[in-house]
C-alpha cells in the first residue's frame, strides 16, 4: 500500500483539518440562512401518516441493558412482515424530531454535530404491513412517510446495489441513509465531513438497539456500489448521495 495514500486516508480520522479552516468564511458566519431541516417534497406528493410513538403502548418497551446485551449484527430474517407500528417506532428512534428550533435546526433522538443532521432516511420496503413495495422517504418533521416510487424487481436491485449481499433483498425493509453535505458544510466548511460519518454511526446504533425492542434484527452495510445505490434512490450523487444502509427483518 502506498504510504502517502495511506496517510491521506488516515488524516480523515484526525481533527487537524480544523486548524486549516477559516470559520469566519463559512456560510453560517456569512449570515446565509441555513439549509432546511428536511429535504423538500412536492405539495401533491403521496404522504402516509405514521402512528405517533406515544400511542404505541405495546412497542419498544425493553430494558436498555437487555437491548445492549442482545445487540448483534443479524443477517438472517424470517418471512414475517414488519408491522406498520414497528416501522414507525424504528423511524422515530433513528431520526425522530423532539423539537423544531427554527427552519434549519431541530432536536432529534440522535446527536449531530452542531445540530446539523445532514442525513435523509430512505426505505426500500419489501414486507411492511399496510405498505406497498417501493422506495419511501421519512419526513421527520411530520412523522410521515413520503412514497417516492414503485420499483420493479426491487429485491434483486437492492441486493445488487449492496454488492450482492443477499440479506439486503431478504429483509422486510432496508434503511438507506443519504447525506446532503451542505447542511453540515454550511457551519463547518471542510471540517464537516468527518462529523457526518460520526453522525451516521449514531443513527445506526440507535437502529440496532431499537430493533431489539421489536424482536427484529439488523446489520449495518458500509460496502455498496455507490453509483448503483444512488441511481436506485434517484439522487444526484453529488449534492445528495448514499452513505450507509441497514436491512431490518424479524428474527427467525
Amino acid at each position: 500500500m502506498d504510504r502517502k495514500t495511506l496517510e491521506t486516508c488516515r488524516s480523515f480520522l484526525k481533527d487537524t483539518i480544523r486548524q486549516a479552516v477559516d470559520f469566519s468564511e463559512t456560510d453560517q458566519n456569512r449570515h446565509i440562512p441555513p439549509p432546511p431541516v428536511e429535504k423538500p417534497y412536492a405539495p401533491n406528493a403521496k404522504r402516509i401518516e405514521l402512528p405517533p410513538v406515544e400511542t404505541l403502548k405495546n412497542i419498544g418497551h425493553i430494558d436498555l441493558g437487555t437491548a445492549i446485551a442482545r445487540r448483534q449484527s443479524r443477517r438472517t430474517y424470517s418471512d414475517e412482515p414488519l408491522s406498520f407500528e414497528e416501522l414507525s417506532f424504528l423511524l422515530w428512534a433513528t431520526q425522530g424530531v423532539r423539537l423544531k428550533l427554527d427552519a434549519g435546526h431541530a432536536l432529534r433522538t440522535v446527536p449531530s454535530a452542531g445540530c446539523r443532521h445532514a442525513l435523509e432516511t430512505y426505505l426500500s420496503v419489501l414486507r411492511v404491513s399496510g405498505l406497498e413495495k417501493g422506495i419511501y422517504r421519512y419526513l421527520p418533521l411530520e412523522h410521515q412517510l413520503l412514497f417516492e416510487f414503485g420499483e420493479e424487481n426491487l429485491q434483486q436491485k437492492i441486493s445488487r446495489a449492496a454488492l450482492g449481499q443477499p440479506f439486503a433483498g431478504e429483509a422486510a425493509v432496508t434503511f438507506i441513509w443519504t447525506v446532503i453535505p451542505y447542511r453540515m458544510e454550511w457551519r463547518y466548511g471542510l471540517a464537516a465531513h468527518k462529523v457526518i460519518a460520526l453522525d451516521a454511526g449514531h443513527v445506526c446504533q440507535n437502529l440496532y438497539l431499537a430493533c431489539e425492542a421489536v424482536d427484529a434484527g439488523t446489520c449495518a452495510i458500509a460496502a455498496y456500489d455507490q453509483a448503483a445505490m444512488d441511481s436506485l434512490l434517484r439522487v444526484d450523487g453529488k449534492e445528495e448521495f448514499t452513505i450507509y444502509l441497514a436491512p431490518v427483518g424479524k428474527k427467525p
